[in-house]
């Protein structure tokens, strides 16, 4: 396994870290046993770097990976999250990450999903999140105060640049990096570490494998070998988290942090130059936008939305039924509250998409 740096912190991290996102089901629940496998394994391959949160996984990853931790036998790092804009309740939110995962101390905590400056400030007044946070520091039982958006490049240079923290977590993929890549640049050069998430854009390349092969050059045998090898081949990158949800992807994605070669520039050129502006639109699947007070499954309506940028209209409805088993007429119920556009980290414009999808549907059945 390759490792790099993690900006000033002195901490050697693996290029590929675990993302604590993706755990697979049996059935209705978590196998714990099962999960842990997983973690284990990557441990046992060279990873050292594991991000988790509350919520992930319907609030089971903070317990699979004390699941796992248990069973580690080298050196390893957690990263984990508060959103929580009260002080208090940040506070409150560690303590319960510190207790679920057998801790001390949590080596890389973030202040989480900022989704634009209003939103970032709102966690640096008195008393609130950043505050709590670095008395926690204090305290020891925060190692590296960082922290986690889904901002543009310009939004995150300007948070950067106030030099309140250690490191950041950002979506960052073959697909959108000419938005973000102003933030990232801002990163390395104030020593930041920095930690990319949704290096397979949500699981939309390898679903789109065919059309995204133009990714891969002669050194990758898949496009998601290509897409995590572009994320890791940047300077700027320290670790490229990969949700994992088997021993096999485990396998693979590893295989890349051992086996890292440089995209060159002109293959990069090649395919930035292929790239189009709608390609930042796309959903990444992050599922913030869940808990619709209509029950509307809005993520799954904007991934089968992001065949309307990629193919066609028809493409959407056909994804909706065959895929997710949902009914285009779902989407015709939203009462536009916003609630969901309010948590997209994509800032899309999701009631209009459903509108969308109601009106094709509606004309497809005509």
């Amino acid at each position: 396994m390759i490792y790099k740096k993690y900006g000033k912190t002195g901490k050697d991290i693996s290029v590929i870290g675990f993302g604590g996102m993706r755990f697979p089901k049996t059935g209705d629940t978590y196998d714990y046993d099962k999960c842990a496998e997983i973690v284990v394994k990557a441990g046992e391959l060279g990873v050292n770097y594991f991000d988790t949160a509350p919520y992930y996984c319907d609030d089971n990853s903070e317990f699979i990976m004390s699941h796992a931790f248990k069973n580690m036998k080298k050196q390893f790092y957690v990263s984990t999250k508060s959103s929580q804009k009260d002080g208090a309740k940040l506070r409150e939110q560690l303590e319960t990450s510190l207790k679920r995962m057998n801790l001390e101390k949590i080596n890389f905590f973030h202040i989480w999903c900022i989704l634009n400056m209003d939103d970032f400030k709102s966690r640096m007044v008195k008393g609130g999140a950043y505050e709590a946070a670095l008395k926690a520091k204090e305290e020891g039982l925060i190692e590296h105060i960082v922290f986690s958006t889904h901002c543009n490049g310009d939004e995150i240079e300007t948070i950067v640049n106030e030099d309140l923290f250690e490191g950041m977590t950002v979506g960052y993929n073959i697909l959108n990096f000419p938005f973000r890549q102003k933030g990232l640049q801002a990163a390395c050069k104030k020593g930041l570490g920095v930690a990319v998430m949704n290096p397979l854009g949500g699981g939309l390349i390898p679903q789109k494998a065919e059309y995204f092969d133009f990714i891969r050059s002669e050194d990758d045998e898949t496009v998601v070998d290509a897409a995590l090898r572009f994320n890791a081949s940047h300077d700027e990158i320290t670790t490229v988290l990969a949700g994992m949800g088997s021993v096999e992807e485990v396998v693979q994605n590893c295989h890349i942090g051992e086996n890292l070669k440089k995209l060159d520039e002109k293959k990069l050129k090649e395919i930035e130059g292929k790239l189009f502006n709608s390609m930042d639109k796309l959903c990444t699947g992050c599922r913030y936008c869940e808990h619709c007070p209509k029950k509307i499954p809005v993520s799954k309506f904007m991934l089968a939305y992001n065949n309307k940028i990629l193919q066609n209209e028809q493409e959407v409805l056909n994804n909706l039924k065959n895929h997710w088993g949902i009914e285009y007429k779902k989407a015709k119920e939203c009462i536009e509250c916003g609630i969901c556009e309010g948590k997209c980290t994509q800032h899309l414009p999701i009631i209009a998409r459903l509108r969308d999808v109601g009106v094709w549907g509606d004309a497809a059945n005509q």
